[in-house]
């Protein structure tokens, strides 16, 4: 499982859309709005007039917590109207002018803010709610006291209910009551059940690996989710697509913007039943790679830092779960076109490494590295690049006989090897240990 964080304003967004399937006897009065550089003020206010009529919380909406903590809430103070729409728009401008330090040290520019109704609410009206899934098992926390301080006292606040994986809806209902908070009010015992069983329901449907509102509110029957984090199980997205619709996983607060080739990488991933994974770590990098497998990405990288040093490991990534063709052509030649556009004087190195595929047709993907090749052979023979291939697994004898040929006619310096050697041999072999 590759879990993932969403912004907040994607998991109340996926609530709402599947709301009346799990809560029917609840309602979630949503109104949110993710405000970013690329948002048109008039057509925010056209499609949400709400934002002139009430009082406005806004925080920052970029993967990090503790926002209060580090004075990044913006909400009514004193008086109705104190956070109005033309003082929440100020207070975004102002704090996007600058550069922000959280007091964990982290630094970066806020981007992205979503705004909310002011709830009003007492502190004793707060419950804190949390699910993650564990190995075969998945775990459910529940609290009378949610809010900023829940991880104070932890033991004494949360109650934990552990979910097998072959629990039945009987079981886990029965479960789930048992665990209920002692100190719930009694009046809103049985709607604190009744979410929390749909809660975990939706979590587990949803394909969350992480799901927590702190705090959510209960006022009759009404539940204001006022704070939510989430990570996604990335390897359900290809199923999910048309329940998570256009998610996207934002990069971490103060890291740098992922490239478009990445992007596009990320993009063709999405719509795969595949795994296409590429990070960029060095563009001046020697040391290129296109890896099958997760596993086998680990090994090759950790090897490469080892004998070569990490500066010279130009990219991390895999190819893996038998994509077609033309998806390892697009992945191959994506990579080519990054390796190609900065010269080394001693040239560069393609290892084309993996383990023993398991129903990977080898012969298949090495078609779409072939057609990528043949795509930049020039600028390949340019940048003096030395390919390595090891690979093994259905069909690899003609797959390694065809892109050996391959390269060698297009004058390209191959060389190739089988699962008779170790799997990073080659490795050794580039570098010349």
């Amino acid at each position: 499982m590759a879990q993932k964080p969403v912004r907040e304003f994607f998991v109340k967004q996926l609530f709402a859309k599947e709301w009346d399937h799990y809560f029917t006897r609840l309602n979630y009065p949503f109104k949110s709005v993710l405000v970013s550089p690329e948002t048109s003020v008039e057509h925010v206010l056209a499609a949400h007039t709400w934002l002139k009529k009430d009082d406005l919380v806004v925080k920052p909406d970029m993967l990090f917590g503790k926002r209060g903590i580090n004075n990044l809430v913006l909400y009514k103070n004193k008086k109705p109207g104190d956070v109005d729409w033309d003082f929440a728009k100020k207070w975004m401008k102002e704090k996007s002018k600058s550069e922000t330090e959280l007091k964990s040290g982290q630094k970066g520019y806020l981007t992205h803010y979503i705004v909310e109704p002011f709830v009003p609410h007492a502190s004793d009206e707060e419950y804190y709610i949390a699910a993650t899934a564990q190995g075969l098992q998945d775990v459910l926390y529940l609290s009378a006291a949610g809010g900023i301080d829940i991880e104070s006292g932890w033991d004494e606040k949360v109650t934990t209910v552990v979910i097998e994986l072959d629990d039945d809806e009987k079981k886990i209902k029965e479960k789930i009551s048992k665990g209920l908070p002692k100190d719930i009010p009694t009046a809103k015992k049985n709607i604190f059940v009744d979410f929390a069983i749909h809660f975990y329901f939706f979590f587990r449907d949803m394909h969350f690996a992480y799901l927590e509102l702190n705090p959510f509110v209960i006022k009759d029957k009404n539940i204001f989710l006022l704070d939510a984090v989430a990570r996604m199980d990335d390897t359900a997205e290809f199923v999910m697509k048309e329940k998570w619709e256009n998610i996207e996983y934002p990069a971490s607060f103060g890291m740098s913007k992922k490239c478009p080739e990445v992007e596009a990488i990320e993009k063709v991933d999405h719509h795969s039943g595949s795994s296409l994974k590429l990070s960029i770590l060095n563009r001046k990098g020697r040391i290129w790679t296109l890896v099958a497998g997760g596993g086998a990405s680990v090994v090759y990288a950790d090897t490469i830092a080892d004998l070569a040093g990490v500066t010279e490991l130009a990219n991390y990534g895999e190819y893996s779960g038998g994509p077609t063709t033309e998806e390892t052509r697009f992945y191959a030649a994506t990579v080519f076109d990054l390796m190609t556009r900065e010269k080394n004087p001693d040239g560069k190195i393609l290892l084309i490494g993996g383990a023993i595929a398991n129903f990977t047709d080898v012969a298949k993907t090495f078609e779409g590295i072939v057609l990528a090749m043949q795509e930049y052979k020039e600028a390949l023979k340019k940048n003096k690049v030395k390919i390595y291939v090891r690979r093994g697994g259905p069909n690899y004898q003609e797959g390694l006989k065809n892109i050996e040929k391959a390269a060698k006619e297009m004058g390209l310096y191959i060389e190739v090897y089988g699962p008779e050697t170790h799997v990073t041999e080659i490795v050794k072999k580039a570098i010349n240990v």
